[in-house]
C-alpha cells in the first residue's frame, strides 16, 4: 500500500491551525470601533476649536428648544408664555451669576422675578404692559438692591453699588425687555407664525455661518471679540438667511418675496451683530462660558443672542407688512 510522505517543516498538513495564530473577529471589530472613534473625537475637536462650541451637543439642546418652541406656538399660543418665561428666567439668572463673578453685586430673585414678570404683561395687555412692566422691574431690581445695604455684608461704597444697579438694569432691558418682544409679536393676530418665522431665519442664519465658516472660513471677523467668526460665514449666513425669508415669506408669513428676502437680510445682520454683543460681554467679563447649567456649552444666552436682538426687528416686519 502507497505511503505519502510526511509533509516537510512548514508545510500544512490538514491540521487546524494554531489557536495563538487563528483570526479574533472581535478584535478586528474592537480595533475598528476605536479607530473611527479616534476619528470622530478629532473631527468634533476640530469643529469645536473653529465654532467655540460642542457643536453636536448645541445641535441636541437645539432640537429640544425647537420642539418645545413648536408645541407652544402650534398647539396653544399662550402656551408660548411658559417657554419665554422659563428662557428669560434661566438666561437672566446665568447673566446674573456672570456678572456677580466679575465683582457686581445683582439681586437674582429680584432679576428673575422682574423679568418673568414681563411676559404675561407683553401678552395680555400687549406694548403697553410690557413697557410699563419692564420699567416697573428695573426700578425694582433697584430698590432691592439698596433695601440690601442694610445687611452689612452687602455694604459698599456708593459708586460700586450704582454699578450693581446698573447691570440689573442691563439685564432688564437686554434679557427681559428684549425676550418679551417676542411674546408681544406672539401675542398679536397671526403673530404665532411670525415668531416661528424669525427664530427659523435665525436659525439658519447660525448654521449658515457655521456650515460657511468650516467649509471656507479665512479672514476673521472680528478676531478681538470672536475669533471663530469669518467673512465667509457671514456671507454665507446672508445667502441661507434671505432664501429661508423668501419661502416663508410665500408658504407661512404670507408676505411679498421681495420683503422676506429683506427680512433674511437684517435678520443676518442682527442675529450676528447679537452674537458678537454676547461675545464682548463674555471678553469684557473675563470668563469663557456664561452658563451656571450647561458648562462648555455656553448656556442659554449662547442660545439666545441672535434672536434677542431680532425679535425687535421681527416685529417691526410685522407692524409694518401684516
Amino acid at each position: 500500500m502507497a505511503r505519502h510522505p510526511d509533509p516537510a517543516p512548514g508545510e500544512d498538513d490538514g491540521a487546524p491551525p494554531d489557536a495563538g495564530a487563528r483570526a479574533d473577529p472581535f478584535g478586528d471589530l474592537e480595533a475598528q470601533l476605536r479607530a473611527t472613534r479616534a476619528q470622530y473625537e478629532a473631527i468634533e475637536k476640530r469643529i469645536e476649536e473653529r465654532t467655540g462650541r460642542n457643536l453636536p451637543l448645541a445641535i441636541l439642546f437645539g432640537l429640544v428648544l425647537g420642539a418645545a418652541l413648536l408645541f407652544s406656538l402650534i398647539v396653544v399660543k399662550a402656551f408660548y408664555m411658559l417657554f419665554a418665561a422659563a428662557i428669560i428666567a434661566f438666561t437672566a439668572y446665568e447673566l446674573a451669576n456672570a456678572l456677580r463673578f466679575a465683582g457686581r453685586t445683582v439681586p437674582r430673585i429680584a432679576t428673575i422675578v422682574a423679568g418673568v414678570a414681563t411676559v404675561p404683561a407683553a401678552f395680555l395687555w400687549h406694548a403697553q404692559g410690557q413697557w410699563l412692566v419692564t420699567l416697573g422691574g428695573m426700578l425694582f431690581v433697584a430698590l432691592w438692591r439698596l433695601a440690601q445695604l442694610a445687611r452689612p455684608a452687602h455694604r459698599t461704597g456708593a459708586r460700586a453699588v450704582l454699578g450693581d444697579i446698573a447691570a440689573a438694569v442691563f439685564i432688564q432691558s437686554y434679557v427681559a425687555f428684549l425676550g418679551s418682544v417676542t411674546v408681544l409679536l406672539t401675542s398679536e393676530p397671526g403673530g404665532e407664525w411670525w415668531t416661528l418665522a424669525y427664530f427659523i431665519v435665525v436659525v439658519c442664519v447660525d448654521t449658515g455661518a457655521y456650515a460657511s465658516g468650516l467649509l471656507f472660513g479665512r479672514h476673521r471677523l472680528a478676531p478681538r471679540i470672536s475669533p471663530g467668526k469669518t467673512w465667509e460665514g457671514f456671507a454665507g449666513s446672508i445667502v441661507v438667511s434671505i432664501v429661508a425669508g423668501i419661502v416663508l415669506a410665500l408658504t407661512m408669513i404670507h408676505v411679498p418675496w421681495e420683503v422676506g428676502a429683506l427680512f433674511g437680510l437684517v435678520l443676518a445682520g442682527t442675529a450676528t451683530l447679537g452674537d458678537l454683543v454676547e461675545s464682548l460681554i463674555k471678553r469684557d467679563l473675563g470668563i469663557k462660558d456664561i452658563s451656571s447649567f450647561l458648562p462648555g456649552h455656553g448656556g442659554f444666552l449662547d442660545r439666545v443672542d441672535s434672536a434677542l436682538p431680532s425679535a425687535a426687528v421681527a416685529y417691526a416686519f410685522f407692524l409694518l407688512f401684516h
